[in-house]
C-alpha cells in the first residue's frame, strides 16, 4: 500500500538461501495516482514454485472516500495492519469500502482485523460471497451486497464498477473496475505465482511459464467460466490489471488478457503435434497477409477456429486463405464462442467453393441447451413420451437491477400457494437473467397471448451478443412498484419478489410471491406450450390450446399492494 504521490518502495530483511522460506514482508509501490499497491511477498520451498509468490492488496483514495480492494493472509498479520494504518494516516484517510473480491482465506483472511481497526467500513461483495464472510468472521459489519453492473461512487471519477465472474476459481468471485484510472482488480483471475522486486510485468518472457502453469491449475477446471468473465469485460477500457497474486499486469495487456481465450486453439494444436504432426499456430488478426499466403500454401491441413465477424483484419485474412489454399486441402472449422464470431457453416461453405476437403463436421461449442437437448435424448421413449404431454403456458420473465436489463422466454411456470400468492419458476443455471432472480430480488412475468406470441417469443429467444439490449425495438413500460420491464404486448403481468430458491441439476426452482399485477387485455387467453411436437413435412410445430377456460378468477388477499383483479388462464 501506498500513501498517494510516494514513489518509493520499502521490504525488509530479504534472506534467500537455497530452498530455505524467506520473505519480503512488504512492498508498496503507487500504480496511478490515487491508486496504491501493498505486496506481502514470500519465497517458498514449495513443489514447482520456484519464485515463490506474492499476496496482492489495493487502496483506492477517491475525492470523498477512500476502498481497500482485497486484504491478505493471516501470516502478514502485524505486518500488514501496521503499513496498512501508516499509509492511511499519512494520507490522512480511513476506509470506507472494503471490497472483497472474494472469500478465499489469502485475500479476505484479515478483514475482522481491518473491521476492528474501521468499524463503520462497509464491506462489498457479491451477495454468496458476503454470506461466506460472515460466516467466516462470525461478527457483524456493515455489508454492501453488490451485482454486475452495480457501482460506487469513491468522488473524482473514482467510480467502481463490479462484474460478476463467479467459479473463477472460487464461487462468489467478482472484478472491479476503476473507470478513473482504468485500472481493473481481478483477485487471483490472470494471476500468477511469480515473485520480483519489480511489481510489474517487465519480463513476459521469464514470467510466461508460470503464467500458463497458474492457469492450467486453477482456472482451466472452470474454462468456461473464464470465457464468460472475458465477454462481461470486453467493453471495459482496462489498461491495467490489478491481480491478487505476482506481477501487476501493465505492460503486456493484450498478450496476457488473451491467453486465456486461446487456450482452445492451443489445445488442438497440441492433440494434433501429439499425433506427430507439424503445426503452425497464427494470429488472424496480426498476421501480415503475405505470410499467412505463404503459410497456407505449404500447408495440408488448416484448422480454423471462427474469427470476429466485425473485424476487418479477420476479413482480409480469411480472403488471403481462401485465394491461396490448395485444392484438396483438408480443412476443420471450429467455433471459437466468442460471442460474435464468424458463423462456422458460412466458414465452410467458403472452403468448399475453394474446392477443400472438410475432413470432419464443424466442431461446434456445447452449449447447457445442446446438453439438456442431449439428457432429453437420453430418456426412456416411453416416459419421454408422457413427460411430454405436460403442457404450460407461455410467459416472458423480465427483471432489472440499476442499468442492467434481462428477460426470457419461460414456460415452466406454475402457482405454488394462495396464501400468499405464490408462483414457482424454472430458470437454467446458465441464463443470463439468473444473476438477477436471487433472494429478494423482483421481477415481471408476462403473460404472453395465443394470437400474437410469436414475434415476442421469436425476438427473446435469439442469442443476444453479450452487453447487447434485450429490449431494443421492444414496447415496454416500467412496473408500477419494481420498475421491471412490462411488454406492452402483454395480456397480462404479474410483479414477483423471490422468497426462496431450490437447486437442481441444471435449474433453479425459484418460489416468489406476488406483489401486484393487472390485466392488459381482458378477452385475450394465454398462449400455451404444449411439449408434445406434431411433425408437419419434417418440421416440429408448436401449437396453442384454445380451449382453455378460466381456471378462476379472484381477488388476492395475501398482497395488500395487489388491489386489481387477476384473471388467470391455464
Amino acid at each position: 500500500m501506498l500513501a498517494s504521490g510516494m514513489r518509493g518502495r520499502i521490504a525488509c530483511d530479504v534472506k534467500k538461501a537455497g530452498l530455505a522460506s524467506a520473505r519480503f514482508p512488504s512492498q508498496m509501490g503507487l500504480i496511478r495516482p490515487k491508486a496504491a499497491v501493498g505486496r506481502g511477498v514470500e519465497w517458498v520451498a514449495e513443489e514447482r514454485l520456484e519464485n515463490g509468490t506474492t499476496y496482492n492488496s489495493y487502496i483506492i483514495y477517491g475525492e470523498e472516500k477512500t476502498a481497500l480492494v482485497d486484504a491478505s493472509h493471516e501470516k502478514f498479520h502485524d505486518l500488514y495492519l501496521g503499513t496498512l494504518q501508516k499509509q492511511l494516516e499519512a494520507a490522512s484517510r480511513k476506509i470506507d469500502y472494503i471490497i472483497c473480491s472474494h472469500t478465499e482465506p489469502d485475500h479476505s483472511g484479515l478483514i475482522p482485523a481491518i473491521l476492528d481497526l474501521y468499524p463503520e467500513a462497509v464491506v462489498a461483495g457479491s451477495k454468496v460471497c458476503l454470506m461466506f464472510l460472515k460466516g467466516l468472521t462470525h461478527r457483524p459489519f456493515t455489508s454492501q451486497q453488490v451485482k454486475g453492473g452495480d457501482k460506487i461512487d469513491l468522488g473524482g471519477a473514482h467510480v467502481l464498477e463490479f462484474v460478476m465472474a463467479p467459479n473463477l476459481h472460487w464461487p462468489d468471485t467478482m472484478f472491479s473496475f476503476d473507470h478513473a484510472t482504468n485500472i481493473m482488480y481481478t483477485c487471483d483471475a490472470f494471476g500468477l505465482h511469480y515473485c520480483t522486486e519489480d511489481p510489474y510485468d517487465v519480463d513476459v518472457k521469464a514470467i510466461m511459464p508460470h503464467y500458463r502453469f497458474y492457469y492450467d491449475c486453477l482456472m482451466k477446471p472452470n474454462a468456461k467460466s473464464v470465457t464468460t468473465a472475458l465477454r462481461k469485460t470486453k467493453d471495459l477500457p482496462y489498461s491495467i490489471i490489478a491481480n491478487g497474486h505476482g506481477p501487476i499486469i501493465r505492460f503486456n495487456v493484450p498478450e496476457l488478457s488473451t491467453v486465456f481465450s486461446d487456450r482452445l486453439s492451443q489445445t488442438l494444436a497440441k492433440g494434433i503435434t501429439k499425433a506427430g504432426v507439424q503445426t503452425e499456430m497464427v494470429d488472424m488478426l496480426s498476421c501480415d497477409p503475405q505470410e499467412l499466403v505463404a503459410i497456407t500454401g505449404r500447408s495440408k491441413g488448416i484448422v480454423l477456429m471462427s474469427p470476429p465477424n466485425n473485424n476487418p483484419e479477420a476479413k482480409i485474412s480469411l480472403a488471403a486463405m481462401t485465394s491461396a489454399v490448395k485444392k484438396g486441402t483438408k480443412i476443420i472449422v471450429a467455433e471459437s464462442f466468442g460471442g460474435n464470431d464468424e458463423p462456422v457453416d458460412a466458414l465452410v461453405g467458403s472452403f468448399v467453393d475453394a474446392n477443400c476437403d472438410m475432413a470432419v463436421d464443424p466442431l461446434r461449442m456445447l452449449t447447457q441447451k445442446d446438453v439438456i437437448s442431449k439428457k432429453k435424448k437420453a430418456m426412456c421413449p416411453d416416459v419421454a413420451k408422457a413427460v411430454a404431454r405436460i403442457s404450460s403456458g407461455l410467459y416472458v420473465v423480465t427483471a432489472s437491477h440499476n442499468n442492467a436489463r434481462s428477460a426470457m422466454i419461460a414456460s415452466w411456470v406454475t402457482q405454488a400457494s394462495f396464501e400468499p400468492l405464490g408462483l414457482t419458476i424454472a430458470v437454467a443455471k446458465d441464463r443470463a437473467i439468473e444473476s438477477l432472480m436471487q433472494v429478494g430480488d423482483s421481477f415481471v412475468l408476462n403473460c404472453l397471448g395465443e394470437d400474437d406470441f410469436q414475434g415476442t417469443m421469436k425476438h427473446f429467444l435469439q442469442r443476444f451478443q453479450p452487453g447487447a439490449d434485450r429490449f431494443e425495438g421492444v414496447d415496454w413500460f416500467p412496473a408500477p412498484d419494481n420498475k421491471s420491464p412490462v411488454l406492452k404486448g402483454s395480456i397480462a403481468y404479474m410483479e414477483c419478489k423471490v422468497v426462496s430458491r431450490l437447486e437442481t441439476a441444471d435449474h433453479w426452482i425459484t418460489y416468489c410471491e406476488v406483489v401486484d399485477g393487472n390485466v392488459n387485455k381482458p378477452q385475450a387467453r394465454t398462449a400455451v406450450h404444449r411439449r408434445k411436437q406434431f411433425r408437419c413435412n419434417g418440421a416440429a410445430k408448436m401449437y396453442s390450446c384454445r380451449q382453455h377456460p378460466y381456471v378462476q378468477q379472484f381477488r388476492c388477499t395475501g398482497a395488500a399492494k395487489m388491489p386489481r383483479w387477476i384473471k388467470l388462464r391455464s
